[in-house]
């Protein structure tokens, strides 16, 4: 009689002592390193004017380095600009695109372009490609611009961000990558 309750004792601590882990854990997305930014304005067809390029670059990521940030020109008013955003990470020979991944993830990943200062009231910004669902995606875009003014152009990519949102403040999610740039229209 003991050796049966010892028995029953023990299947019951084993069958207890079973664990409900997964052996095999969700797929965590590891973020890319992105070393450079670059975002290129071409006056659309029909508009006059320059390319102007905005790029980050912090080739040691994380490292104690600052970001340098550089903007070719300014802008046009009354001008409509082409824009493209490009992503590298240059710590790898030769540099890895990053873009081209975040558009094969394109319901993962969305772009914000948030003007400040003088730039609020004086450009429009109208994005031109979607995901697979038909919300913004945002690495194709174009821009507006009317009165001169200057103040800030803030490129922010978010992962996971929920979708479909009224922009940045409630879009959610991770930041892959934000850079700040000091743009002024002539």
């Amino acid at each position: 009689m003991k050796k049966n309750i010892f028995i029953s004792t023990l299947l019951i601590l084993t069958v207890l002592s079973c664990s409900k882990d997964d052996d095999h854990p969700e797929h965590v997305h590891e973020h890319e390193l992105i070393t450079t930014m670059t975002i290129t304005l071409t006056p659309s067809d029909g508009f006059t004017g320059d390319t102007i390029t905005l790029q980050m670059q912090d080739l040691d990521g994380d490292g104690p380095n600052a970001p340098t940030k550089s903007v070719s020109g300014n802008l046009l008013s009354g001008v409509f600009y082409d824009g493209a955003v490009v992503l590298l990470n240059e710590s790898e020979s030769p540099a890895e695109n990053i873009t081209s991944e975040i558009e094969e993830e394109d319901e993962e990943h969305q772009f914000f372009i948030t003007p400040g200062g003088g730039l609020i009231e004086n450009v429009g910004i109208e994005y031109i490609n979607l995901d697979s669902n038909g919300n913004i995606l945002g690495t194709q875009f174009q821009i507006n611009t009317f009165d001169s003014s200057s103040g800030t152009l803030t490129f922010t990519l978010r992962h996971e961000p929920t979708k479909p949102n009224t922009g940045l403040a409630d879009a959610g999610g991770a930041t892959d990558v934000e850079a700040t740039f000091n743009v002024t229209i002539e």
